[in-house]
């Protein structure tokens, strides 16, 4: 009986790197996702799963949830519709994803983050890691004391309703050029 030895180190191919659509869906992305949105709680989307009952849904549905990712056919829900009033009058529509979704969106949030993060400008405190509206209203004392008189709070209202989702693809390929990935974010 003839034996072969194992190829040496160099007869091996190099590691693949990961695309970012994998990086997203590895194990620690994904429960450092979930941790935070059961943290975070949050009302049903149209399926009505809670957030409590998110585990166990992974645990039946996640390697098909996962092979739907990584080869671009996984299909977002649709959202709930809901209205709230406003603390000044009127209403504010939202959308509420399921919580599937809401899983996936952070995901992808926390492995697109560093891409993007760095150019924001530092005196942007909104919906960053790290950053609070405590800070930011320091760093306008700050100013003030500098002897600056003016202060800029913006909200830009029905932004994503507004905003040109085809020009807002290609500022994201520009820097991450992952066909499954830029598939999902427009289905989203």
């Amino acid at each position: 009986m003839r034996t072969t030895n194992p190829p040496s180190v160099k007869e091996l191919p190099p590691p693949k790197s990961l695309t970012i659509i994998e990086r997203m869906v590895e194990r620690s992305n994904m429960k450092s996702a979930c941790e935070r949105i059961v943290g975070n709680k949050g009302a049903p989307g149209i399926d009505k799963m809670t957030v409590e009952q998110l585990m166990p849904y992974l645990n039946k549905h996640w390697s098909d949830i996962k092979v739907k990712l990584l080869n671009g056919r996984y299909q977002p829900q649709p959202v709930r519709q809901v209205t709230i009033p406003k603390p000044n009058g009127g209403e504010r529509q939202l959308g509420i994803p399921t919580v599937v979704d809401r899983l996936i969106q952070q995901a992808l949030h926390q492995v697109l983050n560093p891409y993007f993060d760095p150019d924001f400008s530092e005196n942007s405190y909104g919906f960053r890691a790290g950053r609070s509206a405590q800070q930011a209203v320091s760093r306008a004392r700050e100013y003030q004391n500098e002897g600056k008189r003016w202060v800029v709070d913006m909200d830009l209202s029905k932004f994503f309703d507004e905003v040109n989702h085809d020009r807002l693809i290609m500022r994201i390929k520009s820097k991450v050029n992952d066909k499954v990935l830029l598939k999902l974010i427009r289905k989203y």
